[in-house]
């Protein structure tokens, strides 16, 4: 499953959909690129109206006869009663209502990332293994990278910071915001304090592997969310808060997978540079193809 329905709006565009490879790829691309040779046989992509049939122009060309692929909405309405719907607001509700969008199409145990990260074969290769001999009804896992790796040169970025007892299990996550550099530490300057994070620390980059039976669970978690927030236009329904809440409440265990050894993305516009040429490294070391899909 694909996140690909946010608005990029520090990006300023639509950067899902914006081409970074030799040959105009998208991000995407690759993702489904290392997706198909990890085994993956199927890939979901949620998208607002407004991209739905670009996506469809630029994708479907390319992957015909390599992997199955379905398009879902995720619009403002999508799963949510008459009642609560609210013609003044503007921002998506988030990436675990994202995921529900999807619920009618996925019947398998199924992994989740984001558009617009470049996250690795490695990360793929794990969370496959995961999802075709580990997941549970009650086990879902997350690849971890440590902090140090996934930070931007351009400006401050949020990151949900993992707690994980000794057996590599997720006990808990804080989304901290404002994270950059500070001399030679890494530093967290939102919610009104100013906290360190070490080198090492793993966080979540969006990248899960859920057994389809966290659908019930996230519907759940979604009808107390709506009338909770009614009135809150910017309230967002995201991932770790349905991760954290089944850990509390003892209703499933989360494995921090070691996989995340490469990332980039495109947080800001002046990171597109830096993306570029990382990929052309990629394809010039033999990593890709010089044409990922011919």
């Amino acid at each position: 499953m694909v996140l690909a329905a946010g608005m990029g709006s520090r990006y300023g565009g639509n950067k899902q959909i914006d081409g970074f490879g030799p040959n105009g790829e998208t991000i995407l691309e690759y993702s489904i690129y290392d997706a198909i040779r990890a085994g993956f046989g199927k890939v979901v992509l949620i998208v607002r109206k407004e991209i739905l049939e670009t996506a469809k122009d630029l994708l479907i060309p390319k992957l015909e006869g390599k992997i199955e692929i379905d398009f879902v909405l995720q619009s403002l309405n999508s799963f949510v009663p008459e009642e609560f719907q609210n013609a003044e607001r503007v921002k998506p509700y988030g990436t675990a209502h994202a995921v529900l969008c999807a619920k009618d199409a996925i019947a398998e145990p199924f992994a989740v990332i984001n558009a617009d990260d470049f996250y690795g074969k490695e990360a793929f290769e794990v969370i496959g293994k995961f999802l075709s001999s580990g997941t549970q009804p009650n086990l879902h896992a997350m690849v971890g990278y440590a902090i140090e790796n996934v930070l931007s040169e351009h400006g401050t970025v949020s990151r949900g910071v993992c707690d994980m007892n000794d057996s590599n299990q997720l006990i808990g996550m804080v989304e901290r915001t404002s994270i950059a550099r500070d001399g030679g530490k890494i530093v967290s300057k939102g919610e009104g304090e100013t906290l360190e994070i070490k080198e090492g620390t793993p966080v979540s980059m969006n990248f899960w592997g859920f057994h389809q039976a966290v659908f019930q669970d996230i519907e759940r978690m979604w009808k107390e969310f709506l009338p909770a927030n009614k009135e809150n236009l910017k309230s967002e329904f995201f991932i770790p808060t349905v991760a954290n809440n089944l850990i509390q409440e003892g209703k499933a265990a989360v494995e921090v997978l070691e996989g995340g050894k490469t990332w980039f993305g495109v947080t800001y516009t002046e990171d597109k540079p830096i993306v570029i040429d990382a990929l052309k490294k990629m394809h010039s070391s033999g990593e890709y193809p010089e044409n990922l899909w011919k």
